[in-house]
């Protein structure tokens, strides 16, 4: 088995190859997938999707495949996994690539309201206008996870979101501080972190962070520093955690009464560390 780590989707990626597998066809793979959901990029399908200021669109079978996904997404974590929080998002400065705006200080325009509400029939979207889709977290655990699916890699992981096919398959968990605090064996499984300490920029409303609760459209406010989840696939595992984070307290709680997660882990702001139960620690 082979790793491989490169820049993709405004993240580091890594994948474990075996023999057969081909680190070209990966990275031409995760490009392809930039080029289709990059907010940042105005020639991409989701900036495209954005511009466009009919209320119903029909989409091609990959764009409606992963907001089918969303749709479903936002149904399992009652609203707090959103894509349209875009708006919102790019209200509150983070408007370009991260690196971009790191170390700046940004001007905050957005309001604080819900966002908008939208729906998926099929290959049909209907949606107020404006309403902007921000696909970044769904669209890189998306990607891992096809990457694994269709045979491209025997692990893949971008940005933290690590969809894995290997049933011996370890991550290392790395704290709120990026210290490394332990190493669970996921398998063949995905898991995901979410964290408000990673994404953060300064603005004239004061300190702001990507992880938008779309009840208010602002950056949310709990006690969470950063949430790990375990689940079948990378998608659902960004999803949980984000869940997990935005709800705060009850996170956990909610966490264990989902049959689709396997098992969670937040980190509070005093540096407490609370796991529900079915995490398997490796030696």
């Amino acid at each position: 088995m082979r790793l491989h780590t490169f820049r993709a989707m405004g993240t580091e990626v890594s994948v474990v190859l075996d023999d057969h597998q081909s680190i070209d066809r990966v990275r031409r793979f995760f490009a392809a997938q930039e080029r289709r959901f990059s907010r940042f990029d105005e020639r991409s399908d989701l900036s495209r999707l954005n511009a466009d200021p009919s209320e119903e669109v029909t989409l091609d079978p990959e764009m409606a495949r992963i907001l089918g996904l969303a749709a479903e997404l936002r149904s399992r974590t009652g609203g707090l996994v959103d894509p349209a929080v875009g708006a919102a998002v790019r209200g509150w400065g983070y408007d370009a690539d991260f690196d971009e705006i790191a170390g700046t200080r940004r001007r905050a325009s957005s309001t604080s309201s819900p966002v908008p509400r939208w729906w998926i029939d099929g290959d049909l979207l209907v949606r107020p206008t404006p309403t902007i889709l921000d696909l970044g977290g769904i669209a890189k655990g998306h990607t891992c996870d096809l990457a694994v699916e269709e045979g491209l890699a025997l692990v893949a992981s971008a940005g933290g979101d690590v969809r894995s096919a290997h049933p011996e398959a370890q991550v290392e968990l790395v704290d709120p501080w990026d210290a490394a605090t332990l190493t669970v064996t996921i398998g063949c499984g995905a898991l995901a972190t979410s964290s408000r300490t990673r994404r953060r920029w300064t603005t004239d409303q004061g300190d702001a962070h990507h992880l938008i609760d779309p009840r208010t459209g602002r950056p949310a406010d709990t006690p969470v520093l950063s949430a790990t989840a375990w689940t079948a696939t990378a998608v659902e595992a960004e999803a949980a955690a984000k869940a997990i984070l935005i709800r705060g307290a009850d996170g956990l709680a909610w966490a264990e009464r989902q049959s689709w997660i396997r098992s969670a882990l937040v980190v509070w702001h005093d540096g407490s560390v609370y796991a529900t139960v079915g995490w398997e620690v490796a030696a």
